[in-house]
């Protein structure tokens, strides 16, 4: 038998304590509040469009601080006062604090040069360079701007997902770090539409005035936080944080072990070798609950979710309705340290109700705690969503369980 370092057990605490789920850990203080604070510990959210239940990046800090205002987090985000967070691409469309930009040039720069970006932008980049010229020129003289304005004789391109050719031109602008999001329009109505502009008038003068990095460094620093916020992680692992390229990861990653930053380790039941972040510690304690977001880093690279917790997750928002086997938009539920259900969510703010469309539990998990616990944050999240109640539907193993403690809850408040 192959000799192991960690345990599964110890691995998946030390990821625990690295994503921020240790209940004993004091949260790490920040000079304006915990919402930037907890942000600054990922790294970044990851943005998405659907918004069944709440936008994917207000719900990891939710996750790890529970109630917070979320139109703090939009001012961070999306208001050009008070920006304190940008958008850009890291782990697919993201926001991130604004110190880690120059750590990103090196992207830009290849884009620029028609480098590592998707192959429909290259050819698109090639032959519209004039277009894209005029685009940019004309964004300067307009100033802050949606996609629409462009939109010109309404031109589609097939193969880049029906769009018109102003906004590939605009995307191409903001892959290669020329135009930047200076907000999103509709947010206060649910919208969520980028708005361009120049990046001059995006990013603050002293964040564009920081030195830009060799693309080495950029990567090697990216690597080391990748490690800092997995705790325990695979080359893949760590390389899909900030999807990095295949071989510059690999190379990056072998300066860390050299550097003694990162230690080799095996981990119970991993195929692949693992590397152990020198300042990871496990988490004291895990006791505490919370509903994870299909976005949250703590999941988001599926392989890393079944190596850590034994648990199969696929987000079945683009299977047909009859093909689905858990749900539309399904949250895991972390309790005691592991994965233990999952829950169909949805906000349904017309009749002001958190409806939980199905409600299951995984295999050998003892259904009173874990219906105790998702009743709570239910509960809490609710709240935080500014929902009247919770509405516990039939589908699932759990789902009369959960309807009853709900019930019972609400009752003793």
């Amino acid at each position: 038998m192959t000799q192991v370092d960690l345990s599964r057990d110890e691995a998946r605490h030390i990821a625990l304590a690295a994503q921020g789920f240790d209940a004993a850990a004091p949260r790490r203080e920040h000079a304006e509040c915990p919402i930037l604070g907890a942000v600054e510990d990922m790294g970044l959210l990851q943005i998405d469009s659907v918004n069944v239940l709440v936008r994917a990046h207000y719900l990891p800090v939710f996750s790890r601080l529970g109630h917070y205002e979320r139109s703090a987090l939009d001012s961070h985000a999306f208001n050009p006062a008070k920006r304190r967070l940008f958008e850009y691409w890291a782990h697919e469309a993201s926001l991130l604090p604004l110190a880690m930009q120059p750590l990103l040039r090196w992207r830009m720069a290849r884009a620029q040069r028609l480098e590592g970006i998707y192959g429909g932008y290259v050819r698109f980049a090639r032959r519209k360079r004039a277009l894209i010229a005029s685009v940019l020129a004309e964004l300067r003289l307009r100033g802050p701007s949606p996609a629409r304005a462009f939109a010109g004789d309404g031109k589609r391109v097939k193969g880049m997902w029906e769009r018109h050719d102003g906004k590939i031109a605009l995307e191409y602008l903001f892959w290669s770090g020329q135009v930047g999001s200076v907000t999103r329009a509709g947010i206060e109505k649910h919208g969520f539409e980028r708005v361009y502009d120049v990046i001059d008038r995006v990013l603050p003068a002293d964040i564009l005035a920081l030195p830009t990095p060799n693309e080495a460094d950029a990567q090697r620093e990216l690597m080391r936080f990748a490690a800092r916020a997995f705790g325990v992680a695979t080359e893949t692992d760590l390389r899909d944080y900030f999807r990095m390229p295949v071989a510059a990861a690999k190379q990056r990653l072998n300066e860390l072990v050299e550097a003694g930053e990162l230690r080799p380790v095996r981990v119970e039941g991993w195929r692949h070798q693992a590397y152990l972040d020198r300042s990871a510690r496990p988490a004291a304690n895990v006791d505490r609950a919370a509903l994870i977001s299909p976005f949250d880093p703590l999941i988001w690279y599926r392989d890393r979710t079944e190596r850590l917790f034994g648990f199969h997750y696929r987000l079945e928002i683009y299977t047909p309705e009859a093909k689905r086997r858990f749900g539309y938009y399904v949250l895991p539920v972390l309790h005691r340290g592991k994965l233990v259900g999952r829950l169909d969510l949805k906000a349904d703010r017309a009749s002001s109700a958190l409806l939980v469309r199905a409600a299951g539990t995984e295999a050998g998990v003892e259904q009173g705690p874990a219906a105790e616990a998702m009743a709570g944050e239910l509960q809490r999240m609710a709240a935080w969503l500014g929902l009247e109640r919770v509405a516990v539907g039939r589908r699932g193993n759990l789902a009369r369980v959960l309807s009853a403690t709900v019930r019972r809850q609400r009752a003793s408040r």
